[in-house]
């Protein structure tokens, strides 16, 4: 069964504590924190202090507090992230033009280290830095806001990059992002995703936050 990591950016920003809380004690396994800048993303969400009023949670629930960072510059605040308690921290290609020192960063930060990339970045742009990765991020919409379709290119994309992981051995998890729903979740995990990010459609519409992820465990589990 895949993990489920519900993307606390359409949560209820009042009520984040117990939304989150609701989501893990319904089955998800992690907490997806979303930090945009508004440069490198066209949106501004939130800060360390979110991920440190989140940990106790985490602790508590045995969760993972996994940190997507969509900005500019991030390896200047990877010890920040680190120090609120991040359990893993992804950086995009597209902001790290020395990658490499960057997931040495992270890996000395303590955290688990992520690589994401965006719907029209190239898989060539991963190749070298594989090898070091514990997470593998594609984005499945244009990154920004919630609410967008899936992109169906993504799906050959995942498969393509599973194929990658596996013929290095690799046990890295292969996330995706954008436009999940209990839908279209099958299809993603065959193509090769082991973690899925899903924002609007946990926290969102007029079912119950319990309610949304359970439907993503019945659909995962009807079709297997």
């Amino acid at each position: 069964m895949p993990l489920l990591a519900p993307s606390i950016i359409a949560a209820d920003i009042g009520g984040l504590e117990s939304h989150a809380r609701e989501a893990l004690e319904a089955g998800a396994e992690w907490l997806h924190v979303d930090v945009m800048d508004g440069h490198f993303v066209p949106n501004l969400t939130v800060g360390p202090n979110v991920v440190e009023a989140l940990r106790p949670l985490a602790d508590e629930t045995g969760a993972t507090l996994d940190v997507h960072l969509m900005m500019e510059n991030p390896d200047a605040y990877i010890d920040v992230f680190a120090d609120a308690g991040a359990d893993g921290i992804t950086v995009h290609v597209e902001t790290c033009p020395h990658l490499h020192r960057v997931a040495e960063n992270i890996y000395h930060a303590g955290c688990d280290v992520g690589v994401a990339l965006n719907p029209a970045t190239p898989l060539g742009h991963l190749e070298s830095i594989l090898p070091l990765v514990d997470l593998v991020l594609v984005m499945s919409v244009n990154p920004g806001f919630g609410g967008q379709a899936y992109i169906p290119q993504s799906t050959g994309k995942i498969r393509s990059l599973r194929r990658q992981l596996n013929a290095l051995g690799s046990d890295a998890h292969l996330q995706v992002d954008g436009g999940i729903k209990p839908s279209n979740a099958m299809e993603v995990c065959q193509a090769g995703a082991d973690v899925l990010v899903a924002g609007s459609a946990i926290f969102g519409g007029e079912r119950s936050v319990a309610d949304n992820v359970e439907a993503f465990r019945e659909a995962l589990t009807y079709k297997v």
